[in-house]
């Protein structure tokens, strides 16, 4: 691990922040070429019986298939810049991410439920690794179990990471809520490594 990060001291849980991972020079340019380049999807997923379309939108690259929200996503092939970031991230965390989600948030009420990442293919301890780029977002901890713990949260900013590993997906939920302050888009990679 690199000296950008610092550990978030929560029970039950293996997570660093490094909320300037990314010059803003190069967060800048990279938010500009992943908003043109990502081939961007609406999605649907089944919600109460309805099909609603997700409060964001999203784009899975990679070299696996992965299922989540009870959508099969097949992975479009590497862009230069995704490989890009794939490599800056596995030096620094001395982790190796076979794949990665996209997500597009393009206002305050584009968000992300409390959920966990704890699919079969990701293994029995994910490491997922987390870059923002874009207006920053609050992002959100909740532990799954035991309720007495207060929620933990963090800003993250333009040309942070935020990386989760260990127990962190066993024992804790997170999520991006809505706002209703006016803000601007943001782009959340979310690199990790399918297993099976």
């Amino acid at each position: 691990m690199d000296n950008r990060f610092a550990q978030i001291m929560m029970p039950d849980a293996n997570v660093w922040y490094a909320p300037a991972f990314f010059s803003p020079e190069a967060s800048n340019l990279y938010f500009q070429q992943l908003l043109t380049q990502i081939n961007w999807q609406q999605e649907s997923i089944r919600m109460f019986g309805k099909e609603l379309p997700m409060p964001r939108l999203t784009a899975w690259y990679g070299d696996k298939s992965y299922t989540y929200s009870g959508l099969q996503n097949k992975p479009q092939p590497w862009l230069p810049i995704l490989s890009e970031l794939k490599q800056q991230l596995e030096e620094a965390t001395g982790q190796t991410y076979n794949s990665v989600l996209l997500n597009l948030y393009q206002n305050g009420q584009h968000s992300m439920g409390w959920h966990s990442d704890d699919e079969p293919e990701l293994g029995s301890e994910p490491t997922i690794a987390s870059v923002s780029f874009g207006a920053p977002r609050r992002f959100g901890f909740r532990h799954r179990y035991n309720k007495e713990l207060k929620n933990t949260y963090l800003t993250m900013q333009h040309g942070s990471v935020l990386l989760m590993q260990g127990p962190t997906q066993h024992f804790w939920h997170h999520a991006i809520p809505k706002t209703t302050k006016p803000t601007g888009s943001r782009i959340n990679l979310t690199f990790r490594k399918i297993v099976s």
